[in-house]
């Protein structure tokens, strides 16, 4: 189990950016892991198990926010996705070759620094699909909200990411960004 600690703590870290939270969250995961620990040992199911479990509970602590964030981020969903995508592609382009030229060290880094920034109705669907790989109609299911303003969010907390990752250098090509105008 001590192997899979820090795997753990980083899942939470991604979704709470919170360390005191993560670290809870962690720790409660490991509780139940324990209550199962006959189960688990020697399973080669034990880190998918793992991660399930810190991803659902650190999921449930979240919602128990959301309601403080969910109306103001509402009020702004944008009426048509089809729009804004459209508006924003070349943004879309230049984030998808991004970091090609850093390692992937660095490159984990500077994304986990930038998504710790982020709020919290951006950063969680980002890593939901990009780190847990997890379809837009589960995640949209399993944070109650409709398919359209998951998009949005995904797509904001996208260039918000990118906005913050222009300090490094990589994100000038980005529209918005520095060197270039929106």
């Amino acid at each position: 189990m001590r192997a899979y600690e820090d795997s753990v703590f980083s899942t939470v870290m991604r979704l709470t950016a919170d360390a005191a939270q993560a670290e809870d969250i962690t720790q409660e995961v490991f509780l139940r892991a324990y209550e199962r620990f006959d189960q688990l040992r020697g399973s080669a199911s034990c880190w998918g198990w793992l991660k399930t479990v810190a991803t659902n509970l650190t999921l449930n602590h979240l919602s128990r926010y959301r309601k403080r964030w969910r109306l103001f981020s509402e009020l702004s969903a944008v009426d048509s996705i089809d729009e804004e995508l459209e508006r924003l592609e070349p943004t879309l382009a230049a984030l998808d070759g991004l970091y090609a030229q850093t390692d992937a060290e660095e490159r984990g880094a500077l994304v986990s620094r930038a998504l710790a920034e982020l709020p919290e109705h951006q950063r969680v669907p980002l890593v939901l699909f990009h780190f847990e790989e997890m379809s837009y109609r589960q995640i949209a299911a399993r944070l109650g909200i409709s398919l359209a303003k998951l998009k949005t969010d995904v797509l904001r907390g996208r260039i918000a990411l990118a906005r913050k990752l222009a300090p490094s250098g990589l994100a000038a090509r980005i529209p918005g960004g520095r060197g270039e105008p929106p």
